[in-house]
């Protein structure tokens, strides 16, 4: 098949010169893919709580225990696509259910679901680009209301909801309302949702509920037995009499009591562990000073408590006082700065206020106090916020706690944690880019592509990008670990916080240490010591020690093995043993090519099943690409790091000399291999073409076969092949399958499997492909200028 006419090739329009191509496909991605950081957003803990599984437990029976059979509760949250698309959804019921989603019923529960709340019931649903409005009908029966719901793909897709009300725009979370007598006509997000919510905000009085001058009225939100009924209750208003007219209002409302605004900012955010005398708390605020000149600042305000003001890490003013005014004069220059109050409990009554005094300039003051950072969903006129508790002289420094994504130590189990003036609302970021800054197993060969690209081609800010998005992964691991045993689903690094296969971690960790070598990567060693713990010590083994599958995505995948987890976990190991020396790490990596070649291997043909299916005690007979194209590259990763005296490493030379000369043999004419990589009528698959590529230059180079010439022409008919037929002249590149299950069938590869434009499985080992025939064709050159005729393996790579 032709991707494209031959005219908008690569090839063509670069006239073979491989750095304007490595170039124009490395652009394209970082082009389409800036770097930006995390959406930090306000989180409610009082809300519905989240498990591994990312799915919100609606349990409305828990919150309104006196609601009658019959009733109805709604349930309303937006979620954002970036494109339409159909996505997948879970859902376990406690009650009988129907979900819309932008008005429209999509889902309607059955009597088999509705008695069993431990099943998990799948469906999928279109969703437009933007904003979609999600909205769950619930019905009180005996076997209880509401609903477990949320994502069907955790890895694809860890959906999280937000508050849907102007008020907490861009907070996580989802509103309710309290019982309705009645089924509404229409919810949110269908055009005749106004009429309805007029009729509400009418009268409350028109929905007779059961109990309500008593029974409901005293409800509490979910969470609140804690510490947490000084809150406003949820039913506050339902303790007017059903005659009463009243505003219909979503749930929950919780706002802070007169008596805990009076005493102080930090008695109302610890109450409930009632901080003792000497115990510390920090607050963090921005000041921008917008004149040129140093400015004359004054601030001022009330304490309770002995506290200290750090500007820009500086102690600045001091009180030992127990409560009082206090005012300080401060001459700052242009710009921001940082602002951090560290205060000391000395009694019921703690906090401080503060206020900043300016001149001005045409009535506009020239100086003004921000928010440390924009977090969504946090109200306008709030500037702080605050982290405790700490022992006494043990919170952190206040240079190193302006920042964000910092993850300090503390007796308090909020301690890590930023968190806002508002009853048990937390500071948590979410990832919601699409690209940057994520991670799964495809970015891991994607970023090593881009890197070795910048470094190929002279072009530094190439190598920054991927640096960075790794960085930014790594340097939150410990975050999002506290994160995930706080509430359960972190909203960054979920696959890595989560590990539950050899897909989540060892791709993505072995481009990791490959960065890490190149600069210091914050958080790299703590997240590769979590990784390596992970393959070794909890990863499921057969008895013989292969890495293996017991679970999957659905039964038939489970008890697998698949050649794809030899790239998931050799190259980290490798890598791993490269940063620790511990050569227990290298001996695992080389026994699992072993291991695998013992089930795997077509001695015939010398390449591999896709995947070895214990279920059934043999291999499932189809050679796909890609999964073979793992194999050899990996092995070409741990044979350039391994010892020549490893007494294994003869028998894995003969294992890759095998495997070349099997995939040697069946490329076409282009220069390019097949999706089934026997089947010709295939179509032509660039990442595994790329990596033949890879491993043949490579091969050649470091003088692992036997017979160089035919592996150098092979390699160099590959590269052509591949820019002429698989990337066109804007860095796109096509002809990558997607994403892979498994089949017995060699149809479900061939016409099941289909390819997708610049899928992340291929740009990065593209590039690499591109960066190992420079090299080679460099290689090359040093041999033919000093007159030498054999390949001499180089002293780097």
């Amino acid at each position: 098949m032709r991707y494209f006419e031959d005219h908008e090739s690569i090839a063509v329009r670069a006239a073979g010169d491989d750095k304007l191509i490595l170039s124009a496909v490395a652009g394209r991605f970082a082009g389409a893919h800036p770097k930006l950081p995390p959406v930090y957003r306000a989180y409610d803990e009082g809300g519905f709580p989240r498990g591994e599984d990312y799915r919100y437990d609606m349990n409305m029976a828990a919150i309104w225990p006196e609601m009658a059979d019959g009733q109805h509760v709604y349930i309303w949250g937006k979620v954002w696509s970036d494109n339409d698309s159909e996505l997948p959804f879970f859902l376990s019921c406690y009650s009988p259910l129907r979900v819309f989603v932008n008005g429209t019923s999509r889902f309607a529960s059955n009597l088999n679901d509705d008695v069993f709340p431990e099943r998990k019931v799948y469906f999928r649903t279109a969703l437009r680009q933007g904003w979609n409005d999600i909205v769950l009908e619930c019905v009180k029966t005996g076997t209880g209301c509401g609903a477990i719901f949320g994502t069907g793909s955790v890895k694809g897709f860890p959906m999280h909801a937000l508050n849907p009300l102007p008020e907490r725009a861009g907070a996580e979370g989802w509103v309710y309302s309290t019982p309705q007598s009645n089924a509404w006509q229409a919810v949110p997000g269908a055009d005749e949702w106004a009429g309805v919510e007029a009729q509400l905000a009418l009268t409350q009085s028109q929905d007779k509920l059961h109990g309500q001058e008593q029974g409901q009225s005293q409800s509490q939100p979910q969470g609140q037995e804690q510490g947490q009924s000084q809150s406003q209750p949820q039913g506050q208003e339902l303790q007017q009499s059903q005659e009463q007219e009243q505003p219909f209002r979503w749930h929950p409302q919780r706002e802070w009591s007169e008596e805990q605004l009076e005493a102080g900012c930090f008695a109302r955010l610890y109450n409930d562990s009632e901080p003792a005398a000497g115990q510390e708390a920090l607050a963090w605020a921005a000041l921008h000073n917008d004149s040129s000149a140093n400015a004359s600042l004054t601030l001022s305000g009330l304490h309770q408590g002995p506290f200290t003001l750090f500007v820009d890490g500086v102690p600045t003013f001091r009180t030992q006082l127990d409560e009082g005014d206090w005012c300080v004069e401060l001459s700052l220059g242009f710009g921001r700065h940082e602002l951090v109050i560290q205060s000391v409990c000395k009694g019921e009554r703690w906090g401080f206020t503060a206020k900043l005094q300016s001149g001005g300039v045409d009535g506009r003051a020239m100086a003004r106090m921000e928010r440390p950072y924009p977090v969504a969903g946090m109200p306008n006129d709030e500037v702080w916020l605050y982290r405790g508790l700490y022992e006494a002289g043990c919170s952190p420094e206040a240079a190193t706690i302006s920042r964000i994504d910092s993850c300090s130590e503390g007796e308090h189990r909020d301690a890590p944690f930023w968190r806002m003036d508002r009853p048990d609302t937390f500071v948590r970021p979410y990832l919601e880019n699409g690209i940057f800054g994520r991670w799964n197993y495809p970015l891991g060969v994607t970023l090593y592509g881009i890197m070795g690209a910048g470094e190929a081609v002279g072009k530094p800010h190439f190598t920054e990008y991927a640096i960075d998005h790794i960085e930014q992964c790594a340097a939150m691991h410990e975050y999002a670990m506290k994160d995930t045993q706080r509430w359960g689903s972190p909203g960054v690094n979920h696959q890595l916080s989560l590990i539950d296969s050899l897909d989540d971690c060892g791709s993505f960790g072995a481009t990791m240490l490959e960065a890490n070598k190149r600069r210091p990567v914050r958080g790299a060693e703590e997240a590769a010591a979590h990784i390596a713990h992970y393959i070794t010590h909890v990863q499921d083994r057969t008895p013989e020690g292969a890495l293996y599958r017991t679970r999957g995505t659905t039964d038939f995948m489970q008890q697998t093995m698949w050649c794809d987890d030899l790239y998931m976990s050799t190259p980290f190991l490798t890598k791993y043993y490269e940063l620790t020396s511990d050569i227990s790490y290298l001996d695992d990596a080389a026994r699992q090519f072993l291991l695998y070649k013992r089930r795997m291997f077509i001695p015939e043909r010398g390449i591999m099943h896709h995947v070895y299916d214990f279920k059934f005690d043999k291999p499932n007979g189809v050679p796909w690409g890609r999964g073979n194209g793992w194999v050899l590259f990996s092995l070409t990763e741990l044979l350039a790091v391994m010892p020549h005296e490893h007494r294994l490493r003869p028998e894995l030379l003969t294992f890759f000399r095998e495997l070349c000369e099997g995939y040697l043999r069946l490329q076409d004419e282009q220069g390019l291999w097949h999706q089934v990589l026997t089947d010709p009528t295939s179509y032509a698959e660039a990442s595994c073409t790329s990596m033949f590529i890879y491993s043949f230059a490579r091969g050649v180079r470091f003088g692992w076969l036997d017979e160089p010439e035919k592996y150098t022409a092979a390699s160099l008919r590959g590269w052509n092949g591949l820019t002429r037929h698989c990337i066109d002249r804007h860095g796109n590149v096509y002809g990558v399958c997607r994403g892979s299950g498994y089949s017995f069938a060699a149809h479900y590869y061939r016409d099941q499997l289909s390819w997708q434009l610049n899928d992340t499985h291929g740009v990065g080992i593209v590039l690499l492909a591109g960066v190992e025939t420079m090299k080679l064709r460099q290689f090359l050159e040093s041999v033919s200028a000093s007159g030498r005729t054999g390949a001499v393996a180089p002293t780097a790579h």
